[in-house]
């Protein structure tokens, strides 16, 4: 392959050299792409190592690791004399909406569903997650980890953080019963209701990688969310990370609002009375 039909290929394929991301985590990433925009055939067969290190514009060995790493992922399986096929696997659908909570959420999905906390420890509060929590930079804070799974497997990673004025049992409690639904209802909240969502995409981090047991450069999507107890008062801030080929998250919108806004629509076409 000459140096120009080569340099071609890489710019076609988006990879980018001498960036810090390894070339097999870009090709990871290419070929996830490429499974989404129909690169398998009509039996789920991708094409030969050969022809991804063409496409790609790399050796095989480089387009060998990325299949194995998304192979470890469990996005493709090697068979034997046959080729690499993608693996066909249901995602969890997990919903988000007003009242957001891990094991009504993947409902009758997987068998068992276990929230287990990992960790917990006092700190305070950065700006960011002080200005989330309505309180002051430097106020002590209660951070919690934990790692859903379904049927045994590790699907989401989240860190929370309550006041520890409010909330200073609440790592005893979780511990006890498993739930922070169930924390929250013994410090004094019944119920609770998400106030806002943010979700963005990443790579993971070492410590996503070994909790939820990912093959390197695999790909989590990461919820901010904010809840408030029913008056309105923030109660939890969290970050979820999600393992992307495990999880699908799905934006509910509160009736109440879809009502509204129905009616405002209505209005609309209907002008001024």
């Amino acid at each position: 392959m000459t140096a120009a039909r080569k340099g071609r290929i890489v710019k076609k394929a988006g990879l980018q050299r001498g960036v810090g991301v390894a070339l097999w985590r870009q090709i990871a990433d290419g070929i996830r792409q490429g499974i989404a925009g129909g690169l398998a055939d009509e039996n789920g067969r991708l094409p030969p190592e050969s022809q991804l290190a063409e496409r790609f514009g790399v050796n095989r060995h480089t387009v060998r690791v990325a299949i194995s790493a998304l192979a470890h992922e469990g996005v493709l399986q090697s068979e034997q004399g046959r080729g690499t096929y993608v693996r066909r696997q249901k995602r969890l659908v997990y919903p988000i909406g007003e009242r957001t909570r891990f094991s009504a959420g993947i409902g009758g999905q997987a068998r068992e569903t276990r929230s287990e906390m990992t960790s917990h420890t006092n700190e305070p509060a950065s700006e960011p997650i002080a200005s989330a929590l309505g309180l002051q930079p430097g106020e002590m804070l209660i951070r919690v980890e934990n790692l859903g799974k379904a049927d045994g497997v590790p699907v989401s990673r989240s860190t929370s953080w309550f006041g520890a004025g409010r909330f200073a049992t609440i790592p005893e409690a979780y511990a006890r019963t498993g739930s922070i639904t169930e924390a929250l209802a013994e410090c004094g909240i019944e119920d609770y209701r998400r106030a806002s969502t943010r979700v963005e995409a990443r790579h993971a981090d070492e410590a996503d990688t070994r909790e939820l047991k990912l093959a390197p450069g695999a790909i989590v999507i990461i919820t901010h969310a904010l809840n408030t107890d029913l008056g309105g008062a923030p109660i939890q801030y969290s970050m979820t990370r999600f393992a992307a080929d495990r999880v699908e998250l799905v934006i509910e919108s509160s009736r109440a609002v879809a009502s509204q806004d129905h009616q405002d629509g209505l209005a609309r076409q209907q002008g001024p009375a």
